[in-house]
């Protein structure tokens, strides 16, 4: 059976692990080591991970590791902190699915 896999930041250290699900709590620097050791695992089969560790990545090496995996990476959007400019996350969503950046008014 497939698992579920949590990569969040020392924040959020036990909050997935309540659930049962398997979870890394690392630091940016550590995220591209970890994300290769859980896809390399057969048994991850959903990586979620945790959009503020996703930050110090390039868009091209994560689409690279991607590429490799029969599962699934689920980017999961941060808690937004007042005072803080978030890029939206549905924007990026679109962005990173057709390649092309999109201005959509509402």
């Amino acid at each position: 059976m497939k698992k579920i896999v949590f990569i969040t930041g020392p924040d959020a250290e036990c909050g997935f692990r309540l659930t049962g699900v398997a979870e890394y709590t690392i630091g940016k620097e550590e995220l591209e080591d970890v994300l290769k050791s859980v896809i390399g695992k057969p048994e991850s089969g959903l990586v979620v991970v945790d959009d503020r560790l996703i930050q110090g990545m390039s868009e091209s090496r994560l689409r690279e590791l991607e590429r490799r995996w029969f599962g699934i990476l689920l980017i999961l959007p941060a808690p937004e902190r007042p005072g803080v400019e978030v890029e939206d996350y549905a924007m990026r969503l679109i962005k990173r699915a057709i390649g092309y950046h999109v201005r959509l008014k509402l």
